[in-house]
Order: C-alpha cells, then sequence, then structure tokens
C-alpha cells in the first residue's frame, strides 16, 4: 500500500433530464400538454419531470422514445448520471459535515505506514478513512468498533477517549491484513498440533519463525498477522474470529526480547482454544485479571514449560547460576530467555538478573524510507 495523494474533485450537479427534455419541446415547437397526450400520460406527470420533482423511468424513457425519436437508453443515462451527481453532491456535503472525525484518528501514522493514503482535501481523507474502516459513517464506525474495542462484554481494555481511534485503527489493520491470508477450516487439534511444532521455533530468529508461524496456523484455520502497534495504545496482541471458521491472532511488534513475545503468543492461542467465537481479548498493558486471562497465561506456561519439570527444576535450584538455566532450556527445547522471564514474573530471580539470556528480537516493520520523508 502506497501515500497515493488524491484530489478527486468532483463538478457540480449535471444538467437534469428535465431540462433536457423541456429544450427539446421547444426546439420541436411542442408543448408539455401535446407531449403528454401522445405519451398517454397526465400533464402533470410530465410538469414534475421538467420540475426536477419526478424521475424518468424506463417505461418513460420508452414512451419518449417513440414520440420524439430520441432512443430511451439516452434518457436512461441522463437520468442515472444526474441521480448519481446528486448523490456525490449529497455525499459531499456530507463529508464536510464529517471533517471533525478526523480529529479522532491518527491519520499521520495511519499513513506513515502506509495504511491509507494522504489526500489533499479533508473531506477526500473523511472519504479514505471511511473506506479503510469499511464502514458509511462516523456514527457507524463508533458502533462498529466501540463493540470490538470498548463494549465487548468479556474485554478489560478500557481504553482512554484520545486512543480509541488509534486502538480502532490498530485492530482493522489487523482484519486487513487477515484477509489477504488464505486459511483452511479451524480445527482445535490442528491448532495442537500447530503449537507443538511452533514451540520449537523458540530457539530460532525471527526471519525463521515469523513466516513458519503464519504458514502453521493458517494450515489449522488461524491467520496470524504483525502488525506494528500505534502510539498510546500499549496493545501487545488481540484475538477474535473473523468468521466461524476463521480466527484472527494479531501481535503488535511490541515485543524486545524473546520471552515476552513467545509468552503474549501462546497467551492470545489459550484464549482461542478455551474461550469461545463470540469473544473479543485484547492484551494491554496494566491489565485487570480475569479469570480467561489467568487461564490464558496457565496455558502459554504450560505449553511452553511442562509444569512437571519446571517444578522439579525451581525445587532444585539450578535457575541461580546461568549455567543451571541454560542447561535446563536445553533439556526442554525452549530458549534460555523464556526460562528467565518466567523466573523473574514468580519471583525467584530479581528483574535485572540474567538478562543477557534474553534474546533481543529485531522485527522488520518499519516503512519505506522514502514514504517517511514523504510525510
Amino acid at each position: 500500500m502506497g501515500n497515493t495523494i488524491r484530489n478527486e474533485y468532483k463538478p457540480e450537479l449535471v444538467s437534469a433530464p428535465g431540462d433536457t427534455l423541456l429544450e427539446t419541446l421547444e426546439t420541436i415547437g411542442m408543448s408539455q400538454a401535446a407531449l403528454a397526450r401522445r405519451m398517454g400520460r397526465p400533464i402533470k406527470t410530465i410538469n414534475e419531470i421538467i420540475q426536477h420533482k419526478a424521475a424518468i423511468t424506463p417505461e418513460t424513457a420508452l414512451q419518449l422514445e417513440h414520440v420524439l425519436r430520441i432512443p430511451a437508453s439516452f434518457w436512461i443515462n441522463r437520468e442515472q448520471h444526474y441521480r448519481e451527481s446528486l448523490a456525490r453532491f449529497t455525499e459531499k456535503q456530507r463529508l464536510a459535515s464529517w471533517i471533525p472525525w478526523l480529529e479522532e484518528l491518527p491519520i499521520r501514522e495511519m499513513a506513515y505506514r502506509g495504511w491509507m493514503p494522504v489526500c489533499i482535501g479533508q473531506s477526500q481523507q473523511v472519504a479514505a478513512s471511511l473506506q479503510f474502516f469499511g464502514v458509511a459513517s462516523p456514527d457507524a464506525w463508533r458502533n462498529v468498533w466501540a463493540d470490538r474495542a470498548v463494549a465487548h462484554r468479556e474485554s478489560t481494555f478500557q481504553p482512554h477517549a484520545g486512543n480509541f481511534g488509534a486502538v480502532a485503527a490498530w485492530l482493522r489493520q489487523g482484519e486487513i491484513e487477515a484477509q489477504e491470508i488464505e486459511t483452511a477450516p479451524y480445527n482445535a487439534n490442528g491448532m495442537h498440533k500447530a503449537f507443538k511444532h511452533i514451540r520449537k521455533l523458540t530457539i530460532e530468529p525471527v526471519s525463521t519463525f515469523r513466516e513458519e508461524i503464519v504458514r502453521e496456523c493458517a494450515n489449522a484455520g488461524v491467520a496470524v498477522v504483525f502488525v506494528p502497534e500505534l502510539p498510546g495504545i500499549g496493545m501487545s496482541c488481540a484475538t477474535q474470529w473473523l468468521t466461524p471458521t476463521k480466527a484472527l491472532m494479531q501481535l503488535s511488534l511490541r515485543y524486545k526480547t524473546d520471552d515476552h513475545f513467545w509468552f503474549a503468543f501462546f497467551h492470545a492461542a489459550g484464549h482461542l482454544l478455551r474461550h469461545g467465537k463470540r469473544q473479543v481479548f485484547l492484551e494491554v498493558d496494566q491489565q485487570k485479571r480475569t479469570v480467561a486471562e489467568e487461564e490464558a497465561d496457565i496455558f502459554a506456561a504450560n505449553i511452553l514449560i511442562d509444569p512437571i519439570q519446571w517444578q522439579q527444576f525451581v525445587k532444585r535450584n539450578y535457575y541461580h547460576s546461568k549455567a543451571g538455566i541454560e542447561k535446563f532450556a536445553q533439556e526442554v527445547g525452549i530458549v534460555p530467555g523464556i526460562v528467565v522471564g518466567r523466573l523473574q514474573h514468580e519471583g525467584c530471580l530479581p528483574f535485572d538478573h540474567h538478562n543477557e539470556l534474553k534474546r533481543r528480537l529485531v522485527w522488520d516493520s518499519e516503512p519505506p524510507v522514502e514514504q517517511k520523508k514523504a510525510l
């Protein structure tokens, strides 16, 4: 997606077909009454067409063809173009009245990331924004996205008024990218198998595991997308169902170390597997813990490290040494950073101990340099 600048100014209203009909009658010297008699129609009907109060129907167009020897297609096309012009004029006024809505959206950030074009006129920017969100009006936008970002009964995220638009934009971009991913019908058993394979990818670099995750999950009916977060939303991941047979797992790339990424990934997976198809889950900073969140945490922890192996490891106190952590990680087949992160989370290690074992992740997610300069 590029940032093509649009300036699609539409001309003012085209003349009404009634004006053309009146000009034709004056040219051939026929009165409205005479035309009505020849067509077998009330003179009121002819007058309403000329006064722009009534449309030329296909039936009327055929009658005009017989009487005036002007093809019906001409009258039908004139009527169509006029009605389209009316609609565009009304839409232009409507778009102008919606310009204040743009203040709720992170337009510059969205354009910077290539999610939507930059338009010269604000009305055109409103139109581009409506197209991005797939809605017909700002009111429809609020109804649709409030349901997903705020009002959903199972969501624990309550965004501030200033970043609601950013949350909605981030979620929408995830949907758009997920639509491009072809998936098999969702299969829970297939997802369990995929996760067992994906767990082995923790030792691989981002360039390897990113594509593999998308492929494995798509085969089981889940579209995984990596969408860089927008400033101020503090979002790590989101899960929802796009259709009864296709789920979406959206990751924000805000993870700087491997322990955070992998726990967030399997936490989101836990929601898909355990919490139904009507629920939307948004994972944010300083989030309230609910039963569903605790269940997803347990799922992520257990799939990454077998609970019995974990208990034995902690009980033996091998985690105090770097060598002990690395040995355990190798035995269970994951990167040491995940072990360190869990030890810190459970209070076994201070948060400043053994962080050198965590691998920093570098995400290829920045827009092209020339795109940034254009903004």
